[in-house]
């Protein structure tokens, strides 16, 4: 599954979604993680009530299932969350490799009803009836 954190120094969870100069992409399983990708944004990043900023960083987490943030706007979330993204706000900036772990050791017990969706965000479902 591929997990999204808004970072302004590549190794924190310190961003604003809307604000963030870069987006690291990793893959994480239950046997560990890799990084994927990092998306930089170098325009305008203020707070400005323009919309279409976050166009490129939704379209850059598009197969996300996970994204970090710390902090991210109703519009903003509701954008995310329609592309079955589910966004996470982190309290205080965290380390995005703790954070990796974390997520490690909870897919390795029984994850939560939430997490097991977006574990299956981009399967397609099936139904056998005859079972």
């Amino acid at each position: 599954m591929k997990v999204a954190f808004a970072t302004q120094d590549l190794q924190r969870v310190d961003a604003h979604f809307g604000w963030a100069k870069n987006i690291a992409v990793y893959d994480v399983g239950p046997g560990g993680h890799v990084f994927v990708n990092v998306f930089e944004f170098q325009s305008d990043l203020k707070e400005d009530g323009d919309e279409d900023k976050l166009a490129p960083k939704i379209e850059a987490i598009r197969d996300c299932a996970i994204l970090y943030v710390a902090a991210i706007g109703g519009s903003a979330a509701a954008r995310v969350v329609a592309k079955k993204i589910h966004p996470i706000k982190v309290n205080k900036p965290e380390n995005i490799l703790v954070l990796l772990e974390k997520l490690e050791r909870v897919l390795k017990g029984t994850p939560p009803p939430w997490l097991r969706k977006a574990l299956t965000k981009d399967q397609k479902r099936t139904f056998d009836f005859d079972d």
